[in-house]
């Protein structure tokens, strides 16, 4: 049974892979995945406690973490216990609560308590400094010790309690690496340094949980596409009621500049609704009685009634959420390689600042104090933090910028493809075109102009149902002249009488003569006057108006391969080919052969996306990098599916492979500044030329300009 948790108060991304880990090694415990962007731990287990031995776990880890399901957040949301400052981001999607309790919480009386701590520390540390420079004797060292030491207290108090519980439990993490560096410079006759570093730290921490709190907030506006009550009109009265409660085939009231809560057919009234939230498509759509309506579309000027035709779980808002929030249990190959690399981390930097304490010491390079002092810059400059939050942050706001733009990626890793992929395959029929029958050329003999067979084969066939008929006198308009004895021939068309002799119109079966070598291999309709040929309609799929435009983009993009894999004949897949240009096609494939020629082409190093909209796409959607499927049309195909474009048209899949290049970009910008800047400060602080304010830099600095610039994706355009 697949469950959804909150863990508040939990601040510290190395901490919460740590309690990640601990849970997915706990026996009755599968595809466990915490995302720090939303607060929310997944899991699926058969136990019954589960949230019980969830909170055991995260107590052993972390101090203050608090296990709370949906409802009890949104009731006890006022009071969870503010740590370190916290901008508390969590919101639960099915409530819909507003910022206004987060804004609270987090100038509640904890995060007063600690703002006011801070500034006193900041006076107190002042203080000190100037004593310690303008001041000499006996009594100004204990006043500068004094002020320094309640400075200390003032601004880390709640860091050093949590960094002795953890060096007791013998875990080493960044509490503990700041307590034993102020102790230590304390006494070492440093107390005004000791106290700078504590007054940095807890700024930089109090800016890191700022800048995290509104990332979080910024996620959190993704949620708002859908509204958690909806109008009901009962017996002629507007009744509110939470959209979870109404029931499919209700009459609902959409009033000027709400969002749609439900799925449905408009019965009365018309309006223009913006989708963009939807499909990412700017502009907005008219809609009328009798047309369908999807949940989250935000309503213009017009008044609406609806009748509803899905329940809350099954509307397309709901649906796109559910596919955005799962997306964070898919992690990116770099997002689990960065977890395996902290928990080896910050042991092995540790162990180095141990030898650089003791060893150089004892080999007569200088004393026990010179290099222990150096050792403590190189302890707190170790913290991952910086890395450790901005990868898996990086990954959701792709994400969700991705989902503005009408793009639903289903994990990191499918971002990693999409930003990979040198090879898109597309599907023909439903995806390149738009899958509707056109008449694409019309053939004139024996003195007829295209015109008259045109407007005689859509005559002939004006009370046939079939596909075709519809589409021969969708083009002719209301044109055509008037037959009599209409009739149907089996297994070949239409007949009817045209001034006293019979015309036909249908397939090859109607011909007695050999076909003109310009319609050999052309899929056509013939139309057959008093046994003569007098016409033929060229017939095929209509293109879609970006499909060019798009493929042209990717491979300006550096798309090295650009396939068609259809099972539509090669005559018509290589019209449709001709008119995108270099193209290439395979065709008349059976739904199994479509993953073969995927393998085959993962075999030539290829990295594939594939492209497609039908149910009997759902093998190769599976079998592909990235398999992307087409609006919210064939329920399997989506399913299969790694993304979907929710427009039902490929206008964004340049955007989204854009989108997926700049997110791995950041991802390595990151990975690489966090690296560079903590190895500068360790080299450094072996020579002696670093203090200790440039290791709190190194952390809780490069911490937050990592944060900030992961979080610019969720404004990406």
């Amino acid at each position: 049974m697949k469950q959804t948790l909150l863990l508040e108060n939990l601040t510290c991304a190395h901490c919460a892979s740590k309690i990640e880990a601990a849970i997915a090694q706990t026996e009755g415990y599968r595809n466990v995945s915490y995302n720090f962007a939303t607060k929310k731990l997944s899991f699926e287990t058969e136990k019954q406690d589960a949230k019980s031995e969830i909170q055991s776990i995260c107590d052993s880890i972390e101090d203050g973490v608090r296990v709370c399901e949906a409802h009890e957040h949104h009731e006890h949301h006022e009071h969870d216990h503010h740590c370190h400052g916290e901008a508390c981001g969590c919101h639960d999607h099915a409530h819909g609560h507003a910022h206004g309790h987060e804004h609270e919480h987090e100038h509640g009386e904890g995060g007063a308590l600690k703002k006011g701590l801070l500034i006193a520390s900041v006076i107190l540390g002042a203080a000190a400094l100037a004593l310690h420079l303008l001041w000499h004797g006996e009594a100004a060292h204990w006043t500068v010790f004094g002020l320094s030491l309640a400075a200390s207290l003032a601004a880390g108090y709640d860091v050093f309690l949590k960094g002795v519980k953890n060096a007791f439990r013998l875990r080493i993490e960044e509490t503990v690496l700041m307590t034993v560096a102020v102790i230590a410079a304390f006494c070492l006759g440093e107390p005004v340094e000791a106290a700078m570093v504590t007054i940095l730290f807890s700024v930089g921490e109090f800016i890191e949980d700022m800048a995290v709190g509104r990332s979080r907030r910024d996620i959190e506006k993704l949620s708002q596409i859908r509204p958690d009550t909806a109008t009901v009109l009962e017996n002629g009265a507007e009744i509110i009621r939470p959209a979870a409660q109404v029931a499919v085939g209700s009459v609902i009231v959409i009033k000027p500049h709400e969002r749609v809560p439900l799925d449905g057919t408009v019965l009365t009234g018309s309006s223009m609704l913006d989708l963009s939230a939807l499909t990412g498509e700017s502009l907005p759509q008219q809609v009328s009685a009798g047309q369908e309506v999807p949940s989250g579309a935000m309503n213009g000027e017009g008044l609406l009634t609806m009748q509803t035709t899905k329940a809350f779980g099954d509307s397309t808002a709901t649906r796109i959420l559910r596919l955005v929030e799962e997306a964070a249990a898919q992690k990116g190959k770099r997002e689990k390689l960065i977890s395996r690399f902290a928990n080896i981390y910050t042991p092995i930097v540790v162990g180095l600042s141990l030898l650089i304490a003791v060893v150089p010491p004892l080999c007569g390079l200088g004393s026990f104090a010179l290099w222990i002092k150096r050792a403590l810059v190189v302890l707190v400059a170790s913290c991952p933090c910086a890395i450790v939050i901005s990868v898996p942050l990086s990954y959701y706001a792709g994400i969700g910028a991705a989902s503005r733009m009408g793009v639903l990626i289903k994990g990191g890793r499918y971002l990693e493809a999409l930003a990979k992929a040198d090879c898109f395959a597309f599907d023909k029929t439903g995806t390149l075109t738009t899958g509707k029958i056109t008449v694409s050329r019309i053939f004139a003999y024996r003195g007829y102009s295209r015109e008259q067979v045109l407007s005689l084969a859509a005559a002939c066939e004006k009370y046939s149902s079939h596909p075709i008929a519809l589409s021969i006198r969708e083009r002719c308009g209301t044109d055509a002249p008037a037959l009599s004895d209409y009739r149907e021939i089996a297994g070949c068309g239409t007949s009817a009488t045209y001034r006293g002799k019979t015309l036909a119109c249908g397939n090859s079966k109607l011909l007695t003569e050999a076909l003109p070598a310009e319609l050999n291999g052309v899929c056509a309709v013939y139309l057959v006057y008093d046994g003569a040929l007098i016409g033929a309609l060229a017939l095929g799929d209509t293109l879609r108006d970006e499909a060019k435009e798009v493929l042209a983009s990717l491979k300006q993009l550096g798309v090295r391969r650009q396939l068609i894999l259809t099972g539509d004949s090669r005559q018509n897949a290589k019209a449709t080919a001709a008119q995108l240009g270099q193209v290439e096609t395979r065709a008349e494939l059976m739904p199994q052969d479509k993953p073969d020629a995927i393998d085959t082409l993962h075999r030539e190093g290829h990295t594939v996306c594939f492209v497609g909209d039908g149910i009997n796409d759902a093998p190769v959607l599976t079998k592909s990098d990235c398999g992307i499927a087409m609006g919210f049309g064939s329920e399997a195909a989506i399913e299969a599916a790694d993304a979907v474009l929710a427009a039902g048209n490929l206008s964004a899949l340049p955007k989204a492979v854009r989108l997926s290049r700049r997110v791995m970009q950041t991802i390595r910008c990151n990975i690489i500044f966090a690296l560079a800047v903590k190895a500068a400060v360790i080299a450094l602080a072996f020579f002696g030329l670093a203090q200790m304010w440039m290791s709190v830099l190194a952390d809780t600095g490069v911490c937050v300009a990592c944060v900030l610039y992961a979080a610019r994706l969720l404004r990406t355009k």
